[in-house]
This record gives C-alpha cells, sequence and structure tokens, in this order.
C-alpha cells in the first residue's frame, strides 16, 4: 500500500504543480477567460488516464494466462522506464519547468481555445498515462487479492491535490528539491521489485527461461502470509524465491540508478526559488525549486 501511495503522491503533485503554474499565470496576468478551457484540459487527461487504466484491467481479464503474463511482464518492463525517465527529468528540468510553461501557455492563448485545451491536456496527460501504467503494473506485482494498492494510490492522489492547493494558496512551504530527491530515490527502489517481477512474469509465460533457477528461497524464514512478508512484498515487492533471472535484472537496475539519481555531480543545489501568485495577483509565496 506504501508503494502505491508513493506512486500517487509523487506523480499526483507534480501533476498539481503543472496546474497550478498554469492557473496562477493567468490569474496574474488577468486572463480569467481563459481558466475554464484550462480545466477542461485536466478534466480530458484525468479522463483518459482513467479509461487507459481500465482498458488494462478489464482488458487483460479475457486473455489466456499466457497472455497475460507475457502482457503484465513487457508492460512493467515498460512501466520501468517510463518513471526511471520521469525521475531523473523532473530533477534535471524542474528549475525550467515554470518558464516553459508560462511560454507554451503565451502561445496557445494567441492561437484560442482548442490550443489551451490541448495545452492542458498534453501537460497534465503524459503524468496521468504514467501513473495508470505504472499503477496497473505495481498492483499486479503486489499480487496481494486486496484493495489496499488501489487505497494507496487514491490516498497518494488525494494527498497531492490537497498539497497542490496548499501551494497555491501559498499556505505551505517545503523543499521541493529534497522532497523530490527522497520520493525519486524511493521510487527507483519500488521500479526495481516491478521490474525484477515483470522478468518473472515473461518467465511465466514461456518467454524467458529460468523459472525453476532459484537463486534462494527463504520463505521459511520469511512467509509470504505474514505480517511482515506481506509488508514487504506491499512496499518493495520482496519475494522469498526469486529466480536468479529476477535477483540479477534487480540488482543490476538498482545499483547504478539508484547511484546515478544521487549523484550530486551535474545537479544543482535546489537553492533556487519559485513563486506562485495568489489570485490577486500579489507577490506569492516562494517554494524552493527541484533541482
Amino acid at each position: 500500500m506504501f508503494a502505491n501511495y508513493l506512486i500517487g503522491l509523487r506523480e499526483g503533485l507534480e501533476a498539481s504543480l503543472v496546474v497550478c503554474i498554469l492557473i496562477a499565470y493567468l490569474v496574474r496576468t488577468e486572463r480569467r477567460d481563459a481558466l475554464r478551457p484550462i480545466w477542461i484540459g485536466v478534466g480530458a487527461a484525468v479522463g483518459l488516464a482513467l479509461v487507459f487504466g481500465c482498458v488494462l484491467e478489464f482488458g487483460s481479464q479475457e486473455m489466456t494466462f499466457e497472455a497475460q503474463e507475457a502482457l503484465g511482464g513487457s508492460l512493467s518492463i515498460l512501466a520501468v522506464g517510463l518513471v526511471t525517465w520521469m525521475v531523473f527529468w523532473m530533477r534535471r528540468t524542474a528549475r525550467h519547468l515554470r518558464s516553459e510553461l508560462h511560454g507554451k501557455l503565451d502561445a496557445a492563448l494567441q492561437l484560442g481555445t482548442g490550443a489551451l485545451v490541448a495545452t492542458a491536456f498534453l501537460a497534465v496527460g503524459r503524468e496521468g498515462l504514467e501513473t495508470s501504467l505504472f499503477v496497473w503494473t505495481s498492483v499486479r506485482a503486489s499480487g496481494d487479492g486486496t484493495e489496499g494498492p488501489l487505497i494507496g494510490v487514491l490516498l497518494g492522489l488525494g494527498s497531492a491535490v490537497v498539497l497542490g492547493w496548499l501551494f497555491y494558496q501559498g499556505a505551505l512551504r517545503i523543499n521541493l528539491s529534497r522532497f523530490f530527491t527522497w520520493t525519486g530515490g524511493m521510487l527507483v527502489v519500488v521500479a526495481a521489485g516491478v521490474l525484477a517481477y515483470g522478468f518473472h512474469d515473461l518467465q511465466e509465460a514461456d518467454f524467458l527461461p529460468g523459472l525453476t533457477d532459484k537463486a534462494f528461497d527463504i520463505t521459511g524464514t520469511i512467509p509470504p502470509d505474514s505480517w511482515y512478508g506481506t509488508l514487504l512484498k506491499g512496499v518493495f515487492n520482496f519475494q522469498a524465491d526469486p529466480t536468479v533471472l529476477q535477483v540479477t535484472v534487480w540488482v543490476l537496475y538498482l545499483v547504478p540508478t539508484l547511484a546515478l539519481f544521487l549523484a550530486p555531480v551535474g545537479f544543482a543545489s535546489g537553492k533556487g526559488k519559485v513563486k506562485v501568485p495568489d489570485e490577486q495577483g500579489s507577490r506569492g509565496s516562494e517554494h524552493t525549486k527541484a533541482s
């Protein structure tokens, strides 16, 4: 549940910050007439993400077991690739996100309502599709058959919406650089478990060999149905009897990816500030930018 809460919080907060920047800029420039198209674009992006998630969930139920495992494994690998790109992209470009969005919004204002809708739709839609895909693969990887993972995602998204609103109102200040570093690092750990489980799916679909080659088996020490086994499974997608391929993939992904992500070389120190104007067009409150 915690892993899915983290996914919902991280992805949802990025989308909330995007919406916050767009709305604040329109209010500050006295273009409130453009707010409605922006909200239409945001709503359409959220709707697309929900439809995509439903297609993944219900469409896969009509497949054979082998086809389900092949699809799940392939999408798990794709989801990990997208999430990895996202955490590095956010850390590298977040300091320029505000000016980039303002530029796109200025161009859209000149083109009309349709361009405004498209700008908001594209800005939020990417986050929504990534969230749907990664949540679906993460829920499959947890495989506990409960509603806990879905509840975790919804709580994470709800928290992100509240945080976004507080940012806009200037009532909350947090070190976004530190926040995105910590959550990004934890998300890389979660992604490593999803990737390993994806390769296990491909083994079960007979796409890859080695399903019976176990790296170790500690189910006697950490029973999968115990509270701590369930906790490890839900947070890290831990498996007490993984295959050699799973462990190899997990190590080869986690160690270099986490080392590169946490490396200070090439990244700012996080001292930049981002201003989010309030509805009266005042100076707004300053929030630390993600580096």
